[in-house]
């Protein structure tokens, strides 16, 4: 593989990353709205998943009722949505030159590992049915494949530029004591 095609492998992976971070962070704002419209859209299959259809029910019902008493509630997802948006510009450093920014990925891959020990401590404990804990760990499953691909490919480019430091780097460089 050559190492233009490597370094568009990286960054197709870690866009998957940045889309996945942004989709999670702007679908984080309107929860109420959003469980209202999969509450109907379950509606029809009340007869098929019926536990999935009361656990939709349930999570809507709480979120109409906290938003009606307790509006500022909501205000700790409005700061989950804007960390998962901060996190996605995060990745902005590895697009660029993913060998000097690694440590991004090696992040990421510790946070979505996270995901498991906090979804199978905290689901129990704030009643969540097993079945959607298991949805939550596969984020941090989902999100640790792309991750690992990527780092794979960010490996063999540091390796290549150790055997040979001659070879060019992968991002926007600026001279040594150039001034940003």
């Amino acid at each position: 593989m050559t190492r233009r095609e490597r370094v568009r492998r990286i960054r197709i992976w870690l866009s998957v990353v940045v889309v996945g971070l942004v989709v999670s962070g702007i679908t984080a704002f309107p929860l109420e709205l959003e469980t209202r419209y999969l509450l109907h859209a379950f509606a029809l299959a009340t007869r098929y998943v019926p536990g999935a259809v009361a656990w939709f029910a349930r999570v809507h019902e709480g979120l109409a009722d906290t938003g009606q008493r307790y509006p500022f509630l909501a205000y700790g997802t409005d700061w989950l949505a804007f960390a998962h948006l901060v996190i996605a510009v995060a990745f902005w450093g590895p697009l660029r030159d993913p060998v000097r920014n690694v440590w991004v990925v090696q992040f990421g891959m510790l946070a979505c590992a996270g995901v498991i020990p906090l979804a199978l401590i905290c689901g129990p404990i704030r009643g969540i049915p097993f079945p959607w804990t298991m949805l939550d760990m596969s984020f941090g499953v989902f999100g640790l494949i792309p991750l690992a691909l990527a780092y794979r490919h960010i490996r063999v480019l540091e390796r290549e530029r150790d055997a040979d430091p001659d070879v060019e780097p992968v991002g926007p460089q600026r001279a040594v004591g150039a001034t940003p």
